[in-house]
């Protein structure tokens, strides 16, 4: 599913948010009108936050000059845009569907820095400053939000690196949408300092839950795979902090060939050192960014690794801590496993085989990422 496509910006200097509509209102603030412009008055188009057209530039050229709303022609593809959706609009024509209000696959994403460096990041980092770029569209699209959105993600890059900045948009979520369970992924490192700890505690959201990436039961093998010194050591002492404070906090461990060799090791780790976790996501490795150009050293068909899951799963589930696979087909996880497999992969990125068609349990399975088109395991069947 398209969440992105690119148009011809007018008048537009700064980073546009706007609820989108194809039929006219009253209120137009915070609208943007997505329209044919070629047969409409100045009048049609006035006090939009901006418009949004496929018309090119000889069709729309008069009209749109004769309004001084923002404006984006010749985009490319609007069929993925509803009426409701809210959009960013960039100077440089990109237009970024950022809240779909009939999904649960919200997610706010808040910034492209990292300190950290994983092997197999699908989102790989940039290093420069971003925080008052993102902060600002973030605050804008949660206040258009629906107030009965069910869920949302937070997501980077690494969002603690937005220090205050991250402590003021989850305590304006925690003001406008208290019933709106989050979900912020970040490699907890810097939760390590008890100052920052104690801050983001104090905002004492409600319905929080962070999801923490830990590779390995030894410091080598997790910094390796994070690539950053004393990264195992930092997030051992921050999940112990958030602890301290009483943040609920997930555990992640993406499945790879560097992981899968002490698999069992680390849930006997986790169980004995993070009794107080509320889940343990076991995930597949989605076949996208860094993964790509490290694929000799991460590479691994899932099929070949089920024995060590298994494991896994069982050493954690009669121990009592809540367990769940995700990004893995039914086909290729044995029975016994079925039940801790989720449907996990937003929908925007969520697809099937054409062999899926016939398979009794595709309503169950949590299917593809579309990056796994060009890698996947070699024993995909439709089962009978």
């Amino acid at each position: 599913m398209r969440l992105v496509t690119t148009g011809r910006a007018i008048r537009i200097t700064r980073p546009i948010v706007g609820r989108v509509t194809t039929t006219p209102l009253a209120d137009r603030t915070n609208a943007v009108l997505l329209a044919s412009v070629a047969n409409c008055s100045p009048g049609d188009l006035a006090g939009y936050a901006a418009i949004m057209t496929k018309d090119d530039a000889d069709k729309q050229t008069t009209v749109l000059n004769a309004v001084s709303a923002p404006a984006m022609h010749s985009i490319r593809d609007v069929d993925h845009i509803r009426d409701r959706d809210v959009v960013a609009l960039s100077p440089t024509g990109h237009v970024r569907t950022v809240y779909r209000p009939d999904s649960d696959h919200n997610t706010l994403f808040i910034t492209e820095r990292c300190n950290s460096n994983c092997l197999m990041c699908s989102q790989p980092p940039k290093d420069h400053d971003d925080t008052e770029h993102f902060l600002a569209i973030n605050r804008a699209v949660v206040d258009l939000m629906d107030l009965d959105t069910k869920a949302l993600g937070i997501t980077g890059g690494e969002p603690t690196l937005l220090r205050e900045g991250l402590c003021e948009l989850l305590s304006l979520l925690r003001d406008r949408l208290p019933a709106t369970h989050l979900h912020l992924l970040t490699n907890g490192r810097l939760f390590a300092w008890p100052e920052f700890a104690s801050r983001f505690a104090q905002i004492r959201h409600p319905d929080l839950v962070l999801g923490i990436p830990l590779y390995s039961d030894t410091a080598v093998g997790h910094d390796y795979v994070v690539q950053a010194k004393n990264a195992f050591d930092q997030t051992v002492m921050g999940l112990h902090q958030l602890a301290r404070w009483g943040v609920q906090v997930e555990i992640r461990v993406v499945l790879h060939r560097l992981t899968i060799s002490r698999l069992v090791h680390l849930a006997e780790y986790i169980y004995r050192n993070f009794p107080f976790v509320v889940h343990i996501a076991l995930m597949g490795l989605e076949p996208t960014g860094y993964t790509i150009h490290h694929r000799e050293k991460l590479w691994i068909d899932p099929f070949d690794y089920q024995a060590s899951l298994e494991e896994t799963v069982e050493f954690l589930n009669v121990r009592g801590l809540n367990v769940s696979i995700y990004n893995l087909q039914r086909c290729v996880l044995p029975r016994s496993l079925w039940p801790f497999a989720r449907q996990s992969i937003s929908d925007w990125k969520n697809i099937y085989f054409d062999e899926c068609a016939l398979c009794v349990e595709r309503a169950n399975c949590a299917g593809f990422f579309q990056s796994a088109e060009r890698l996947h395991s070699s024993h995909i069947q439709a089962l009978e």
